[in-house]
């Protein structure tokens, strides 16, 4: 079959706050850029980010405590050269985004405002209101697409143009009438978000299904500390949408259903603004020890009264808005319900300090990057501050857009043509998706890997659950192989795409679950109940897992870069 070849230097998959900011970087510098996403860039999950940007801003905070936080979050797995690097670079990168018309909330000396988040020692996320991420997006995107960017909404890309150590375009189709076509280009950057829908409670938007990752794995390439998914601690109760660390930095308070304030019990120094992964196990001991509201028992609540409507408005108004169309709780007047919910990916597709994606623990992919919540330059190691994303996503992506412009100058990638013939085995799968007569369905199949994996591989692990979570997960497999599509169109198929996408889920929650296995320690957000204590002298290490053409995992371990932040014990 004979079919398009679009030619691009540069071709980036997402158009969240990273591929948006490196595709501005890369046009700005004269190159032709292609931004590729399944839906309209201000779509992106990256708006939905409320409470804040990290950047060391006041004389009372510096760039040293900044990163040592960081570090002391990461539960010391993060790399803390990339780490010095994000950190030293923040203020700059406030800077570039408010020159490029991003308008941040103000103080009373009209300075930007900065919030207390959860396990860092001075304020220091920046905000908009709590509508912080939506701001940065809008301006970032507007500023690309001035300089020239081509945006491409509305296209699903199904594969990489992957042979001999170099990635040369990807294969994608068109949702609106699955018009097959190939984006051939110098390098190829993937910038496509997290994988959070893998887990029934979640906060993740619904386009959140981790394609890229099991992607990059099919061709043999490594994921690296899947095993860490970080659960947020307050997310609505029932659906998990997000209630931002802005309501805990502005003051929010925890009580159980005895009126307990019970973060004293497990930071008492901190107490809410703990780092993310002591509060959400604390929130859901709380709920297994039968201390939870409502009826179900299934929650805790959050506290927010005592700020007062002048504050809740001037700050909060978004979270107060959600509150009330998801739990008709209006938090003015009342405490609101929320439980953890599976909210960040610390693990991903791993990259080099410059964003180049790993062949292995030594060698590189040519022409391939990676940035954003689906890559893994491991600066969040074991678990994530919060407002650090939004800085990871816009830092990385800027820079790694700049790394892709050198390369290029520098003549470090050449061009390789692509043929249609490059498309023949992923047409062939696709095809064998969309005529698909078995007797399972694809909801049905969702479900039940969702919920599972909630069981199984959540907040708290055992040895039993994960490989419970194990043979589940192949046993799911097996029954995709036996789906029924019935929608056999080409016009906006959801159920191919959403077939495809829960293939991604079930390949790379594998990933999630072996090394969670193997990794017989708690840190950061992995949380296994036989090993409650951090293990330094045998997994102070990145695991690195590579998946086989029969799905089966073999994992080796990558050394931590480490610092002058010396190991030391994690308390709040």
């Amino acid at each position: 079959m004979s079919i398009a070849i679009h030619k691009y230097d540069v071709v980036i998959v997402g158009a969240g706050l990273a591929g948006c900011a490196a595709a501005r970087e890369a046009s700005a510098a004269g190159l032709s850029v292609c931004v590729l996403t399944k839906l309209h860039p201000l779509r992106s999950h990256s708006g939905a980010a409320q409470g804040g940007i990290n950047a060391a801003l006041s004389a009372e905070d510096s760039i040293e405590l900044h990163e040592f936080d960081t570090v002391k979050g990461s539960d010391y797995l993060g790399d803390q050269d990339a780490i010095r690097l994000m950190c030293s670079k923040a203020p700059e990168t406030i800077r570039w985004a408010e020159k490029m018309g991003a308008v941040f909330s103000r103080n009373d000396e009209g300075k930007i405002a900065q919030r207390p988040f959860g396990g860092q020692s001075k304020p220091r996320a920046c905000y908009a209101k709590d509508r912080t991420g939506l701001t940065l997006l809008q301006t970032i995107y507007e500023q690309a697409h001035r300089d020239g960017v081509e945006f491409k909404d509305e296209y699903y890309v199904a594969d990489i143009l992957y042979k001999d150590g170099k990635v040369n375009g990807v294969f994608a189709y068109n949702l609106v009438d699955s018009t097959p076509m190939i984006f051939n280009a110098k390098a190829v950057m993937f910038a496509t978000g997290g994988y959070g829908r893998a887990f029934k409670i979640n906060s993740n938007a619904h386009a959140n299904t981790g394609d890229a990752l099991s992607i990059v794995a099919r061709h043999g390439l490594p994921l690296e500390d899947m095993e860490f998914v970080q659960f947020h601690p307050t997310g609505i109760a029932g659906s998990g949408v997000l209630i931002s660390e802005a309501a805990r930095g502005e003051g929010g308070i925890l009580y159980n259903s005895l009126g307990e304030r019970f973060m004293t019990k497990y930071a008492p120094n901190k107490l809410e603004l703990a780092s993310r992964d002591v509060v959400s196990r604390a929130i859901t001991q709380e709920i297994l020890e039968g201390r939870g509201c409502g009826a179900d028992k299934d929650h805790v609540l959050i506290d927010l009264t005592h700020l007062g409507e002048k504050i809740i408005m001037e700050r909060l108004p978004e979270l107060r808005d959600l509150a009330i169309t998801f739990l008709g709780q209006d938090m003015i007047k009342e405490p609101i319900s929320i439980a953890a919910t599976a909210h960040y990916s610390m693990g991903g597709i791993p990259v080099d300090i410059n964003g180049h994606v790993r062949k292995n623990t030594q060698e590189l992919v040519d022409g391939f990057y990676a940035a954003g919540e689906c890559a893994c330059v491991s600066v969040h190691g074991a678990n994530r501050l919060g407002a650090n994303s939004v800085l990871e996503a816009l830092f990385f992506g800027r820079h790694v857009g700049e790394n892709i412009v050198k390369d290029l100058k520098e003549n470090k990638i050449a061009f390789k043509d692509a043929s249609s013939n490059d498309a023949d085995p992923i047409l062939v799968k696709i095809e064998k998706v969309r005529t698909s007569n078995g007797n399972e369905r694809v909801p049905k199949l969702r479900e039940e890997l969702q919920q599972s994996m909630t069981e199984n591989a959540g907040v708290f692990r055992t040895e039993k659950s994960l490989l419970v979570q194990k043979e589940k997960l192949k046993e799911l497999k097996q029954r995709f192989n036996n789906i029924r599509i019935d929608d056999k169109s080409k016009v906006y198929n959801t159920d191919l795409q959403e077939a495809i996408e829960l293939s991604h889920m079930l390949d790379f929650s594998a990933f999630i679950v072996e090394g969670a296995i193997l990794r017989k320690e708690s840190r950061g957000a992995h949380y296994r109940e036989e090993y409650q204590a951090r293990d330094d002298e045998n997994f102070l290490k990145h695991t690195m897992s590579y998946m086989d053409k029969d799905g089966n995992l073999t994992t080796e371990y990558m050394d931590v870069v480490l610092g002058h932040h010396e190991l030391a014990a994690r308390t709040y």
